[in-house]
């Protein structure tokens, strides 16, 4: 499995209801659409979207869909904050059937589940807000292979922007 991770957009700061209400601002919404378009020109859409219930992930997944011509993605509470490894990737088994599957997050989730596939340690890896990554996964290995990760300023580089 192809397991692509997307961090949700630029949110505002905070949120009178709490943090898990928090909503994307204009940069992050079009962050994640060209996220969405950047897959799709390169032919690498996932066939499902799994997003985290908050709402800056809801609205990342559902703009990175869009752009990439895809159906609404599905909520999965188990990509809220605080998600570990292990958890994931136990919880990801049920969708072994999918090709490539793509997850919306959150920090410091993604950057710690791409550490524990690869094997690192420490703080080796950082996913920015807005930023593509993706893994190739071999289960029931817990290991797997960085394919790439792709800052949100790399993806803004599309062909009509330059």
């Amino acid at each position: 499995m192809e397991l692509i991770l997307l961090r949700h957009g630029k949110a505002e700061p905070t949120h009178p209801l709490g943090d898990a209400s928090r909503a994307l601002v204009d940069k992050g919404s079009k962050q994640a659409r060209k996220a969405g378009r950047l897959l799709k020109a390169a032919g690498l859409v996932p066939e499902i979207v799994l997003t985290s219930p908050l709402v800056r992930a809801v609205q990342t997944a559902e703009d990175f869909c869009h752009a990439a011509g895809l159906p609404g993605p599905v909520i999965q509470g188990w990509l809220a904050c605080g998600c570990f490894p292990e958890t994931a990737l136990a919880e990801l088994a049920a969708f072994h059937d999918f090709k490539r599957v793509a997850i919306v997050g959150h920090e410091p989730d993604l950057s710690r589940l791409i550490q524990w596939c690869l094997g690192a340690y420490g703080e080796a890896i950082e996913v920015k807000k807005g930023s593509l990554a993706c893994l190739r996964l071999s289960p029931p290995n817990r290991y797997g292979t960085l394919l790439y990760l792709v800052p949100p300023k790399l993806a803004s580089q599309e062909p009509d922007e330059r």
